[in-house]
């Protein structure tokens, strides 16, 4: 994770999160006031791809770029509390798909990011589930935390809505730019270098605490939200499925301690 400080001592490095912030505030702004989901919270995000392809190609520059971008689109409609977990919901979801590319044992295909092969094309979507998930339980638990959205709501719309466009126009996209990119020397790991890229010791288990925390996230949020599962203890007494409800803020917080600790042992 060094990198993603280090980063802003390279000036091509720089530019890189300016331009990932930029395309992808560009991409959001439009559809704030157009195709609103939940006015004021979220809303129809084709721009939602640019962060994995950004990632893959400019690496720690995309997480940057992803959070910024989000912060600046919510100052068109949605700036409030709520932008604090969404800085740190969008700067996850641009730092997990470099970070796991490669390092999902068999699931890898043991190439450079892309998708030219039926291989590449399942590990590229593995990491847009993965930075989907996890963007989606961040700033759902963040949100129903301060009472502003339930994460019944918030935290399954960006999870799909993530996905999704991903899914559908994220090869499309990674297909025509990211081989320029590469032909001109422009991927982040042919600007900081083979050392930067170079995995840690532990990024096994960060690999595997981000799958368990985003996966246990989601499908506790969503059983407590429905009633389905009580936290117990200090959560109980409280309502359930209601925004704000101690059950969620308390129920997930252990799921979003692992998938800050699997975030930081990448």
């Amino acid at each position: 994770m060094r990198e993603v400080w280090t980063l802003w001592e390279n000036t091509r490095m720089v530019v890189l999160v300016a331009l990932s912030a930029a395309l992808y505030a560009a991409l959001l702004i439009p559809f704030k006031v157009v195709v609103p989901i939940i006015p004021g919270f979220t809303e129809l995000r084709p721009g939602n791809a640019i962060p994995i392809i950004c990632s893959l190609a400019f690496g720690p520059a995309a997480a940057w770029g992803s959070a910024f971008g989000n912060l600046i689109g919510d100052f068109f409609g949605t700036l409030g509390p709520g932008s604090i977990p969404g800085f740190l919901g969008n700067f996850l979801y641009g730092y997990v798909p470099y970070k796991v590319w490669g390092r999902m044992g068999l699931l890898s295909s043991g190439k450079s990011p892309g998708v030219g092969s039926p291989r590449r094309l399942v590990e590229f979507l593995l990491a847009a589930l993965l930075a989907s998930m996890v963007c989606g339980v961040v700033i759902g638990w963040g949100l129903d935390t301060l009472r502003l959205v339930p994460f019944a709501a918030l935290g399954n719309i960006i999870f799909l809505n993530n996905f999704i466009v991903s899914a559908i126009l994220g090869p499309i996209l990674m297909g025509l730019i990211y081989p320029r990119l590469e032909r001109w020397g422009i991927t982040w790991g042919k600007i900081l270098g083979p050392r930067a890229a170079t995995p840690s010791r532990f990024s096994w288990l960060g690999v595997s605490l981000l799958w368990l925390g985003a996966v246990s996230g989601l499908v506790l949020g969503n059983m407590i939200s429905m009633g389905l599962y009580e936290t117990g203890f200090l959560a109980r007494g409280f309502g359930t499925g209601a925004v704000g409800e101690m059950g969620i803020a308390v129920g997930l917080l252990p799921s979003i301690v692992i998938i800050l600790l699997g975030a930081a042992l990448l």
